[in-house]
């Protein structure tokens, strides 16, 4: 990328000008695509756009297959919790 100085790190994420991204959107655009990192659109140093890649959802079943048989509940999973979370 030929505008890296451009380029800096806010939150763990890549961040670049509205001017910047003005002139390199297909490349920068590429990157979040194939890695997967989002992007920080600042305007006058203030952030004001995040661009992600959308990935596709995850069933239950594949979000939980590492854990699923293995959870053991000792009490009722649908009684009140209202002792341990009185704000609710």
């Amino acid at each position: 990328m030929s505008g890296a100085a451009a380029v800096v790190i806010i939150s763990g994420m890549k961040s670049v000008s509205k001017s910047v991204l003005e002139g390199q959107v297909r490349e920068l655009l590429r990157q979040v695509e194939q890695t997967g990192e989002g992007l920080i659109v600042t305007d006058h140093d203030r952030p004001v756009l995040k661009v992600t890649a959308i990935r596709p959802r995850r069933t239950s079943d594949e979000v939980f297959a590492d854990v699923r048989g293995r959870v053991a509940y000792r009490e009722d999973i649908l009684a009140p919790t209202t002792d341990e979370w009185p704000e609710t």
